[in-house]
């Protein structure tokens, strides 16, 4: 199985590193067609920085200069453009993360009918999220249920076995694998 790789660091970055990190957002945003406004450049780029999720707390005390309102759209947008997308989790927290979650990683909207399907691991001590991505650039969930003859995805698979264990007419909108544990940093 492929080694887990990390996003980034989640150590504070450097003015240089920040400088990037706000040059790759740019470039993201304009790659998806999003109009650019600093707000999302800002948030963009510290969901870059990051190596675990971060709730809209964590990213409201980054920029206490910006409004809840501003960071709340940030993130919608961001979301909807599939250049992050929104955890769940037990503790009502949604969590957000950067990535590039799009048609090869899964993230879609469901009012397209499409899913965001990757793994997720969760510290159990310090509630930190962590997105399960392959370092060889597949996702997670195709590393742990490969695409099965007939199938043309992991999503198609996963709605065949939904359909032969519920029978006809169930129909899934978002798949959800988290493992919970201890992080390397709580495991200590």
């Amino acid at each position: 199985m492929p080694t887990m790789k990390a996003k980034a660091t989640s150590t504070p970055a450097s003015s240089d590193a920040r400088a990037a990190m706000a040059a790759l957002a740019e470039a993201q945003l304009r790659e998806a067609g999003v109009r650019v406004t600093q707000a999302r450049v800002n948030v963009l780029g510290a969901l870059l920085e990051t190596r675990s999720a971060a709730s809209h707390q964590d990213i409201q005390d980054r920029f206490a200069d910006m409004d809840r309102v501003t960071l709340y759209r940030a993130l919608d947008c961001l979301t909807e453009a599939g250049l992050a997308h929104k955890i769940s989790s037990d503790d009502r927290i949604f969590r957000y993360s950067a990535g590039a979650d799009h048609a090869e990683h899964g993230l879609h909207d469901h009012s397209h009918g499409k899913q965001h399907q990757h793994g997720h691991f969760k510290c159990t001590r310090c509630n930190r999220v962590f997105c399960l991505d392959a370092s060889d650039g597949t996702d997670f969930l195709a590393t742990v249920l490969p695409v099965a003859e007939g199938q043309h995805s992991t999503a198609a698979q996963l709605q065949s076995a939904l359909r032969k264990t519920l029978g006809k007419g169930f129909q899934s909108h978002e798949v959800e694998l988290t493992i919970k544990g201890w992080c390397a940093d709580c495991a200590d």
